[in-house]
């Protein structure tokens, strides 16, 4: 099993902070699969802990490209982590966190939103990035034990799944919707100062009608629709305009503003390594 490296397209990108802009759109999409949205109502914090939660996911996110021998680890940590989840759910129907179809179906939804990702806030992916960037995911999966059989082997079966799963399996489950709807009033973060939490109510219903437009906008039409969005040709106009702001500002940042903290430590490090290696 082979971890992640300097070179590779995750290595490039996964640690960026623009990838918060489809974080949201990403737990939409993995809680509309019954099983997962069912496993998370009843076992995540998310509601309770919300940015410990955000903390917490980021973190073991950045372990997987970032953290070499202690992404593969985490991997395995995930896996015995949610192996005791299941249940029934509100209709009567078993679910289990470690469901090979809902396992694979989280793992590959974050595929789907790099690309979504590069297409509004970045440069898109020429044909050949989006296979490479495909068997990296594939890589990926290896790392977090997803079952190979439920992954598509090429690129190009992957798009079909993609759509027969929104078509087949998705569905408006009560704790997508309430994702969404919880998005329009950012909770105070615990960093905040006692005295200043009175104040947080504009910024967080300000952040929140941010994270929803976003959110709904970057989602795919077909999911909209499934959990019946509006959204306008206008609002389209206005998210591309945001777009090109994002993809003009981003490759100007300094290391330190472009990347959450366990990436930019990791990239720091790897230069290093490559300094002193001629050296040594």
């Amino acid at each position: 099993m082979e971890a992640f490296h300097p070179g590779t397209i995750h290595w490039d990108t996964a640690g960026e902070y623009r990838n918060l802009l489809v974080a949201g759109s990403a737990l939409v999409l993995q809680t509309m699969h019954p099983a997962v949205g069912a496993a998370v109502a009843e076992h995540s914090t998310y509601k309770q802990d919300p940015w410990g939660r955000l903390n917490r996911t980021l973190t073991s996110v950045q372990k997987w490209v970032y953290g070499g021998a202690e992404g593969i680890e985490e991997g395995r940590r995930l896996r015995e982590i949610h192996a005791p989840i299941s249940g029934t759910d509100e209709q009567g129907r078993s679910y289990h966190a470690l469901n090979g179809e809902a396992y694979a179906w989280v793992h590959l939804t974050l595929f789907e939103r790099y690309i979504t990702l590069h297409r509004y806030f970045g440069t898109p992916y020429s044909a050949e990035q989006e296979r490479a960037l495909y068997a990296e995911s594939q890589q990926l999966g290896r790392i977090l034990r997803v079952p190979g059989r439920e992954v598509p082997p090429t690129i190009e079966e992957f798009w079909p799944y993609f759509d027969e799963m929104i078509a087949e399996r998705l569905e408006p489950h009560p704790t997508a919707l309430e994702v969404l709807a919880t998005m329009r009033g950012t909770p105070v973060p615990p960093m905040v100062p006692r005295v200043l939490r009175r104040l947080w109510a504009p910024v967080g219903m300000g952040s929140g009608e941010f994270n929803h437009f976003v959110t709904v906008g970057t989602l795919p039409p077909a999911v909209r629709e499934v959990l019946g969005l509006s959204w306008s040709a206008r609002d389209e106009r206005r998210l591309r305009r945001l777009g090109r702001a994002v993809a003009a500002l981003t490759p100007h940042l300094p290391e330190r503003a472009r990347y959450l903290p366990v990436a930019y430590r990791a990239r720091r490090a790897a230069r290093r390594r490559r300094e002193l290696s001629p050296a040594q």
